[in-house]
């Protein structure tokens, strides 16, 4: 599973960050995270507001900070 955050650095960002590594240590699924800040990368997703989060190269979320359990929700789903 290929996992991108989205996001130029903001506290909202870096917690994304951290709550997505969380969630996938508690799953135990094998995954690569890649903190992406380059606004230019991030637009490029069609993401206007970060922080955001791609799965496989699919925009799952954007805009707000999720809970720990609904980012392992998407996750699983994807």
């Amino acid at each position: 599973m290929e996992i991108k955050v989205l996001g130029t650095g903001c506290p909202k960002c870096k917690k994304l960050e951290q709550l997505t590594r969380d969630a996938v240590s508690e799953l135990g699924i094998k995954a690569t995270i890649e903190k992406v800040e380059d606004i230019y990368k991030i637009m490029q997703f069609g993401v206007m507001r970060t922080p955001g989060l791609v799965v496989n190269g699919k925009v799952v979320m954007s805009g707000r900070l999720p809970k720990t359990s609904e980012i392992k929700e998407l996750l699983e789903n994807a």
